[in-house]
């Protein structure tokens, strides 16, 4: 496990690492989640063998530093995934990442060009204001002191055992403010910056999750997008050969 700092106060973001050449992939996590548990099974396939790999826990997540006054907004939560890339020594690497952190790592890539040489996004969030359906609503149904005095629990036990497992290591203050910023979105918005980058970018969409709104806008601006058969929002469970098939490239 290593750490950089990424605030003024010594708090600290975390990640385990896998050795191997370059270039790195560094593995990215959504709300709530914990980026080993959704992505150490499709590094270690034999596709991907020998690649250095990170897994790196957003603040307030997984193994890292949760500050109470640290503002969790998609470009907050950027500069500290770029404060451990600096710490890690790496500059190029592809990004593989999940739901929320697809949209950190578009925002990272918009902030910080000299970290990311490729993106491969699994049902990020592009825009403001996700359907009500949107894992985010049920967090921010409740303000910050309600989520935090009770409600944190409510939607643990309303959003079953799998995502439960990795959101009970959050902190509830974090996660709701991700939550908030999550659905607020990026300045510029998300979408806006995916299609204005011109680096080598995928975008994943599972099939049980419907048609990906403005598709054909974004692979008029060069992004690949690729529905998996047979997943939902966890393309890399619901169907990890298709996954592993994106992430080496031959999607």
């Amino acid at each position: 496990m290593r750490q950089a700092e990424f605030d003024s106060k010594g708090s600290c973001i975390r990640w385990t690492e896998a050795p191997g050449e370059g270039p790195a992939r560094v593995y990215v996590h959504g709300l709530g989640s914990v980026s080993a548990v959704y992505h150490a099974h499709i590094a270690a396939r034999p596709e991907l063998a020998g690649r250095r790999s990170l897994f790196v826990d957003l603040p307030g997540h997984g193994i890292s530093d949760r500050p109470e006054d640290f503002g969790y907004r998609l470009e907050d939560h950027a500069d500290a995934l770029a404060a451990a890339l600096d710490a890690a020594g790496l500059s190029g690497a592809e990004l593989i990442a999940h739901s929320m952190g697809g949209s950190v790592a578009i925002v990272l890539a918009g902030r910080r060009p000299d970290l990311v040489s490729r993106l491969v996004l699994t049902e990020a969030n592009l825009d403001a204001s996700p359907p009500p359906a949107a894992g985010s609503a049920w967090i921010t149904a409740y303000d910050e002191e309600e989520f935090v005095g009770g409600a944190y629990a409510r939607v643990l036990d309303a959003v079953g055992p799998l995502w439960a497992a990795t959101m009970r290591l959050a902190d509830a203050r974090a996660l709701h403010r991700s939550a908030t910023w999550l659905r607020r979105g990026s300045e510029p918005i998300m979408r806006d910056i995916l299609e204005g980058l011109t680096l080598d970018r995928v975008y994943l969409q599972g099939e049980l999750s419907g048609e990906l709104p403005g598709s054909k806008s974004l692979e008029a601006a060069g992004v690949r997008v690729v529905t998996v058969p047979g997943a939902g929002h966890n393309v890399m469970f619901d169907n990890p050969d298709a996954f592993v098939a994106a992430v080496v490239g031959r999607a």
